[in-house]
């Protein structure tokens, strides 16, 4: 089987390729295909199942190198091993933003589940492990939405609870004190428009980048609400954040239940709330798994021994 496939527009293939073609190399090892560039277009040939599985490899490598602008060696054999967490079809909608990278989509089928909950329900929980993109896709599905006019505002917070540190301990003003906390948020925001865009909307106060106990009193309409890093929630501020819920919002509570930094008798509200709503209709729930982490390969390894050792007893070193 031969199959051509006519490569997105890139200026210089050499950092898709990789240096001398190494990631090329890699793809005619690992699936015993014949792979050949001519200008714009890769020659693909080889057994059918094989040439298949490349050709999604291919187009997993052109959309990490489109949108974050570098590709390495072990991008392609992380890629290589996601054949078990594969899918076909795309997310109902689109999550096109206001960035250059046009539409950001789910690399996996966990973030494929993950979008069309937020998009189908007003109240969406999602638990997973670090690098699963709980946090990214939201602000996408956000932006997105800001984008198409479905909404008017994004408010964006966070507890200001950190492995145990107190905001008073920290240097400067309040801005100064609470800007470590948020930053996540920024960096999730940045990667779906541009630093003017983004300091635009925030001075008009289209999208809000806030602590927690800044939510307190208000009614939320027309916006969509993300609760990050919720696990460290107590169950009265989520109780607090869950009722801030006004006409025409959405609203998307992420967290990594295995990471919370509450006191060790303090129960997390977010915990809580999912044990008491999740059955609810119009309430989504989504549970990423390590298969569906997408960021450095290592991170995948680090999850899965730190896991080891909790299930050995053993308490991890900080």
């Amino acid at each position: 089987m031969e199959v051509i496939i006519q490569l997105d527009s890139i200026e210089d293939h050499t950092g898709l390729f990789g240096p001398a073609d190494s990631h090329l190399r890699i793809l005619r090892r690992a699936l015993d295909v014949q792979i050949t560039a001519r200008e714009d277009n890769l020659i693909i040939s080889g057994r059918e199942k094989n040439v298949s599985e490349a050709m999604e490899v291919v187009d997993k490598m052109q959309k990490q190198f489109i949108t974050k602008g570098i590709l390495t060696d072990g991008d392609v054999r992380k890629f290589l091993t996601e054949k078990t967490n594969t899918f076909t079809g795309q997310s109902s909608e689109p999550l096109t933003v206001y960035s250059h990278k046009k539409v950001i989509e789910p690399l996996t089928k966990g973030q494929l589940k993950y979008i069309d909950t937020m998009l189908a329900n007003d109240l969406t929980f999602c638990i997973g492990p670090a690098g699963t993109g709980k946090t990214y896709l939201a602000v996408a599905v956000a932006v997105s939405m800001l984008k198409k006019k479905q909404v008017r505002r994004i408010i964006l917070a966070r507890p200001a609870v950190e492995a145990g540190e107190k905001l008073g301990f920290l240097p400067g003003d309040l801005q100064a004190k609470v800007n470590p906390y948020l930053r996540p948020l920024f960096d999730a925001l940045g990667d779906a428009m541009d630093y003017v865009q983004m300091k635009n909307f925030m001075e008009m106060d289209v999208i809000e980048i806030i602590p927690l106990a800044f939510m307190r009193g208000r009614t939320l309409n027309e916006a969509v609400i993300i609760c990050d890093e919720a696990q460290n929630t107590s169950p009265m501020q989520m109780l607090m954040v869950l009722t801030r819920l006004g006409r025409g919002s959405k609203m998307i509570i992420t967290g990594d239940i295995t990471q919370i930094d509450l006191d060790k008798n303090q129960k997390s509200g977010m915990v809580e709330a999912i044990e008491k709503l999740r059955r609810i209709k119009g309430i989504g729930y989504v549970e990423l798994a390590k298969l569906d982490i997408v960021r450095h390969r290592l991170v995948q390894s680090i999850v899965q021994a730190y896991e080891r050792d909790q299930t050995k007893g053993q308490r991890p070193v900080p």
